[in-house]
């Protein structure tokens, strides 16, 4: 961005870190603008007082400076929609990183309209995933903002650079941020995400420092422990008959699934920019919230929607994980996949331990289980097994002329 067009207020996402204290003051010095910071409380387990002091000492005044709990909006609406399909990346990545992205960059824009900021700012890096979430759920709700980047524009290239331009302007350095740093951590209430430095070597086992939510599989408790998850319409609504909320039921799962082991992911992924990383992932609760979701669905979801949801699924995930939650085709498939949760509504019974996250019962009033039906002692007539001949004959026919044609063809 040229100073011909200089912002004259931007609203930056500020997380009260080194890096962006050092955007903070990067915007100040570089385009003489006013700045907003907007620090959201997504679950991240730190405290965010601290980030309104730094920016206090930086010269932001109160007014300016919004720190918001979101938490129970992040999993109601961001969180819930995102499981009621199953959502995986490559097979096994939760999204947490990606579903958050969204929400922050629409508090941006929100608060951009508030107090007449004509930018926003964030600090993703250009060779990563974030830089384009944040972007496109920007434009997608104000075609007109405009977003800085400061990583794909500054000359501050290494970190030794990055530290002078902090001691140079007063900022305060962490004394672990002197060296270089392990590696780099995003966490928030769904899941922690680790990557760089000591995990850049995809043929290296992480180090046990890296994991914060959960305990390794073989220091869990040796009794498993069962917990029942209560969903209505695809959503959780209780634990072991107790009512909560959306952000309430994250954080208990959290505890329990961190306890037991659960939900931790060794992946090398694809990134939307076109390179491979490698990241440490741990999802405790939302991998019993997976797990719960689909005994629940077993036995309330209809064949053909339950098949047909597995084939949207992919797609779906592709869409979060590449920054389109604003998208048309997003919000197509999230109604297709809502009209499904109409009657996922019962009680999953998981069992936890050592690392996994079992189901070992399933009940609800909206069941199609029909033990009539699939038992192996008499059914009293609920199914005459004499019709399966005709079945199999009228699906065997085309087999059969196959068969037929290549046999007379040889």
């Amino acid at each position: 961005m040229s100073k011909v067009t200089a912002p004259k207020k931007v609203v930056l996402a500020y997380s009260g870190g080194l890096d962006t204290s050092i955007i903070l003051k990067w915007l100040q010095t570089e385009y003489g603008c006013e700045v907003v910071t907007f620090t959201a409380d997504l679950g991240q387990g730190e405290e965010l007082e601290p980030a309104r002091v730094k920016a206090e000492l930086m010269g932001i005044p109160p007014e300016n400076i919004y720190i918001e709990d979101v938490r129970e909006e992040f999993v109601r609406d961001f969180v819930f929609p995102m499981f009621r399909a199953n959502a995986v990346y490559e097979g096994l990545y939760l999204l947490g990183t990606s579903i958050a992205r969204p929400l922050i960059s629409k508090r941006l824009v929100e608060i951009a309209a508030e107090v007449g900021a004509d930018a926003v700012a964030h600090g993703a890096t250009g060779k990563g995933n974030d830089q384009v979430r944040f972007e496109l759920a920007a434009y997608a709700l104000n075609p007109d903002i405009k977003v800085i980047a400061p990583w794909r524009e500054w000359d501050l290239s290494s970190r030794t650079k990055l530290l002078e331009f902090a001691e140079e302007h007063q900022i305060p350095v962490a004394k672990d941020k002197r060296g270089e740093a392990p590696f780099s951590v995003d966490a928030n209430l769904l899941h922690t995400s680790s990557e760089g430095k000591v995990l850049e070597d995809p043929a290296e086992m992480a180090p046990d420092y890296v994991y914060q939510r959960t305990v390794a599989p073989e220091d869990a408790p040796d009794t498993p422990e069962f917990v029942e998850i209560g969903f209505e319409r695809g959503d959780a609504v209780s634990i072991n008959g107790e009512a909560m909320s959306p952000a309430t039921i994250l954080t208990k799962l959290n505890e329990l699934g961190g306890n037991h082991g659960c939900g931790r992911l060794d992946l090398v992924e694809g990134r939307f920019v076109g390179m491979k990383s490698r990241g440490i992932y741990e999802t405790p609760g939302g991998t019993l919230l997976l797990e719960a979701h689909r005994g629940i669905e077993s036995i309330t979801l209809d064949r053909g929607a339950a098949h047909l949801k597995d084939e949207l699924m992919p797609r779906y995930a592709e869409l979060i994980y590449n920054g389109f939650w604003y998208s048309p085709e997003r919000e197509m498939l999230q109604a297709a996949i809502d009209k499904s949760q109409e009657h996922v509504t019962g009680t999953v019974k998981l069992k936890l331990y050592k690392g996994s996250a079992r189901t070992v019962g399933r009940w609800s009033d909206h069941s199609l289980y029909s033990e009539a039906h699939v038992t192996f002692e008499d059914d009293g007539g609920a199914y005459d097994q004499k019709d399966a001949a005709g079945f199999i004959q009228l699906n065997a026919l085309r087999l059969k002329l196959l068969a037929a044609r290549n046999k007379r063809l040889k």
